[in-house]
C-alpha cells in the first residue's frame, strides 16, 4: 500500500504548544473528541486504552461513561499535556490513569477498548504503531480511529509554507499533509485498518467547517501538527509569517477550513 511511514515525531512540538493547543478545545478537540467517543461507546466497568490522549478531551468524557469500575489508560508523550488532563479530573476520577508514555511503545494489554482520536499521523512508522495499539484490545475487544479526512485543514499547510522565509522552506514539504493517503476517505480507512487485522470495521465521515477569522487561522498554526512548519523561528520571522499567511488568506478569500474527520471502530478477532 505504499510508504506508511509518517512525519517525525512531534511530541516536542506539541510540548511546546501546549497553551495554543488548549485554547482550541472548544471550537476544535472537544467537538471532534465527543463525536469520537460517542461511536466507540465506552460502557460501565471497562477497560480503555486513550492513545495520544492529548489533554484529555476523549479520555476525560471517556472516564465518565465508564465510571469508578472501570479503567482508563490516557497515554501521551507530551507532558504539558498530561498535566493539564490532570488537573482537569483533579481527584474526582480515580478510575482514570493518566502516564506521559509512548504509546507505540505502550506495554499493558487486554483492554475492552482501544481509542485513538487524530493521534496515528504522528507514528514514525503508521502500520507498525496502528498494528501495536491494535493488539493491546483483548480478542473481541473494540479499536477506534479517528483521522483527518481527504481535503481537511486545506489550504492552510500550502499557505503557511509559501509564508515561510526562503531559506526556512526546504525539506517541509512533507509537512503540509494532514491527512493519510491510506486512510484518507471511510472505504480506504476500513480497508486498511481491516488489513492490519481488524474484522467488522465501520468508518463514516462526521463533516464540519470552521468560519475562520484571522486570529483562529493563526491558532490553528501554534495549536495543531502545522507548528511544525514554524518551528524554530525567532519571534521576528515569526511575526513575518503571520503577517504574510493571512494576507494569502485574504488573497485567496479563504474564510472557513475544512475540519471533517473520519471515524472507525472494529473488532479484534476472538
Amino acid at each position: 500500500m505504499g510508504d506508511t511511514t509518517t512525519v517525525p515525531d512531534f511530541a516536542e512540538e506539541f510540548a511546546a504548544a501546549a497553551e495554543p493547543f488548549v485554547e482550541l478545545d472548544e471550537v476544535l478537540w472537544n467537538p471532534i473528541s465527543t463525536a469520537a467517543v460517542s461511536r466507540s461507546h465506552p460502557r460501565f466497568d471497562e477497560r480503555v486504552l486513550d492513545a495520544c490522549c492529548g489533554d484529555g478531551a476523549s479520555a476525560l468524557p471517556t472516564a465518565e461513561l465508564v465510571g469508578v469500575g472501570g479503567l482508563v489508560d490516557a497515554v501521551d508523550l507530551a507532558e504539558p499535556l498530561v498535566e493539564i488532563a490532570q488537573q482537569r479530573a483533579g481527584g474526582r476520577m480515580p478510575q482514570l490513569h493518566l502516564h506521559v508514555a509512548d504509546a507505540t511503545t505502550w506495554e499493558p494489554d487486554g483492554y475492552d477498548l482501544v481509542q485513538c482520536v487524530l493521534g496515528i499521523f504522528f507514528f514514525p512508522d503508521l502500520e507498525a504503531g496502528t498494528r501495536h495499539l491494535i493488539e493491546r484490545a483483548r480478542p473481541g475487544g473494540r479499536v477506534a480511529v479517528t483521522v483527518w479526512a481527504r481535503g481537511a485543514i486545506e489550504p492552510l499547510p500550502e499557505l503557511l509554507l509559501g509564508a515561510l522565509p526562503d531559506d526556512a522552506a526546504s525539506g517541509l514539504d512533507e509537512l503540509t499533509k494532514p491527512t493519510i493517503d491510506v486512510a484518507d476517505t471511510p472505504g480506504s480507512l476500513a480497508h486498511w485498518l481491516s488489513d492490519l487485522g481488524l474484522v467488522d470495521v465501520r468508518a463514516e465521515t462526521v463533516q464540519r467547517h470552521l468560519e475562520l477569522t484571522p486570529e483562529l487561522a493563526w491558532q490553528l498554526v501554534l495549536g495543531t501538527g502545522l507548528r511544525a512548519i514554524v518551528s524554530g523561528l525567532d519571534d521576528a520571522a515569526l511575526e513575518g509569517v503571520r503577517e504574510r499567511y493571512l494576507a494569502a488568506l485574504a488573497a485567496r478569500d479563504v474564510v472557513s477550513v475544512d475540519v471533517t474527520t473520519l471515524i472507525a471502530v472494529g473488532r479484534r478477532p476472538e
